[in-house]
């Protein structure tokens, strides 16, 4: 009877053996922790998958930046360095220039043109999604709604453009730096994780970021307001190998797929909808500045010449990635 139960027992050890020799694991690399939206975003999307392939897919997530800093993110997926991973959008300019038009200021009028636009299939996506395949060898799963852009400062709150005049202000991209260079700044590009120590030491004076990041970094903790400027969209792109995708069976690569579009829409709704509630939670801890009809106005009009700026530089690929934008 013992002989017949240790038999039964290495039976049972060599075929989980066996799953987990046959099963293809997707480590993944996030700059933020796995409390964050964007980890949590990733954690429905392995519960799906690994629920749907029968254990046929597995998934490691590897958060706080514990692998790669969110400007490797792109070369370390594209070359196969590792399998998947999110990264801030403006991380692929230098391979697709065009990308960051989602990050002109004040280009969608409204939510409903912002989500058309980002919406999978758009003219919008279906150019950038292409563009990054083609030139990083990353395939682009799901766009990740990481929220709109507002404005961290101590001091006097910030309410019109020119209270930026002469200001050093931390960005994470070409975009955000030039909206910030029409306005009289001084950009300085900086990853999400060095905020924290920027803001505290005084290095910066003012920095961009979402709510999201306020919250989950703390940042209430070394800045005194929050100016709700919303004047563009601050989006992830979750990637995948493309040799890794191509090489997983046709069932495998159709279970992504569904995950991803599921877990694209779910964020987004959950990130438009709790701004709100997060901007109410941090009224506690800082100035929260919303800016009036008329200030906005200032706003619109000062940053006007980043659209033109975009567009000349990158010449008809630029008018074209807009008017994708604007036409989704």
């Amino acid at each position: 009877m013992l002989k017949q139960l240790l038999k039964l027992a290495l039976a049972g050890t060599f075929a989980v053996s066996a799953m987990t020799l046959h099963a293809e694991t997707i480590r993944v690399t996030l700059q933020l922790p796995e409390s964050h939206s964007l980890g949590q975003n990733w954690l429905a999307f392995k519960n799906i998958i690994e629920k749907e392939s029968g254990g046929d897919l597995q998934l490691q997530l590897f958060p706080s930046a514990q692998l790669y800093k969110d400007k490797q993110v792109p070369q370390a997926v594209g070359s196969g360095a590792i399998e998947a991973g999110s990264a801030f959008l403006g991380r692929f300019t230098g391979a697709v220039p065009t990308i960051e038009v989602v990050n002109i200021p004040f280009l969608f009028n409204d939510d409903a043109s912002l989500r058309a636009a980002t919406a999978g299939g758009s003219n919008m996506r279906s150019l950038l999604d292409a563009a990054v395949l083609k030139e990083t060898g990353a395939k682009v799963l799901w766009w990740q709604a990481y929220g709109r852009n507002i404005y961290l400062n101590n001091g006097s709150a910030i309410r019109l453009p020119a209270d930026l005049k002469g200001k050093k202000v931390r960005v994470y991209g070409k975009m955000g730096g030039w909206t910030v260079e029409a306005m009289g700044g001084a950009p300085t590009i900086m990853s999400g994780s060095k905020q924290f120590l920027a803001y505290q030491q005084k290095a910066v004076d003012v920095g961009l970021t979402g709510t999201s990041g306020v919250k989950s970094r703390k940042l209430y903790e070394v800045m005194d307001h929050m100016t709700l400027s919303y004047d563009f969209a601050i989006e992830f792109v979750a990637i995948i190998n493309n040799d890794f995708f191509n090489g997983l069976s046709k069932k495998n690569q159709e279970i992504i797929l569904r995950a991803a579009k599921k877990v694209e829409t779910d964020l987004r709704n959950e990130v438009y909808s709790g701004e709100a509630k997060i901007v109410n939670e941090l009224r506690s801890k800082m100035t929260v500045v919303e800016l009036s009809s008329a200030e906005r106005d200032a706003w619109k009009k000062a940053t006007a010449s980043v659209v033109d700026r975009f567009i000349k530089e990158n010449g008809p690929a630029g008018a074209k990635a807009v008017n994708a934008a604007r036409n989704p």
